[in-house]
């Protein structure tokens, strides 16, 4: 089973074991983790799910795409260039909530 770390502002580490086939911001959302809010419902339409994940894991996380770019872009939170939408990720990285 996969396993994900959430790593809130504070520095408080949630570490989850996911099912197969169940996003990053499902299961944050499923186990109440902090920071974590999805109120579209993981649709990428209001970046409440928003996270950035780790520099050395991007290379195992797919392209983003145009919708989840742009959602991204709207934003309050500082946009480096690896914040991406916890509705779109599968489990098998370190995730650090926005």
């Amino acid at each position: 089973m996969p396993r994900v770390t959430y790593i809130a502002q504070d520095g408080k580490e949630t570490t989850l074991d996911i099912a197969e086939g169940t996003t990053v911001m499902q299961a944050a959302v499923y186990s109440g983790v902090d920071g974590i809010v999805a109120e579209c419902g993981g649709s990428c339409m209001c970046a409440t799910c928003h996270v950035y994940v780790r520099e050395d894991q991007l290379a195992q996380t797919p392209a983003m795409q145009a919708d989840e770019d742009a959602m991204l872009e709207g934003t309050a939170s500082p946009r480096p260039d690896w914040p991406r939408s916890s509705s779109r990720r599968r489990p098998g990285s370190t995730v650090a909530d926005a």
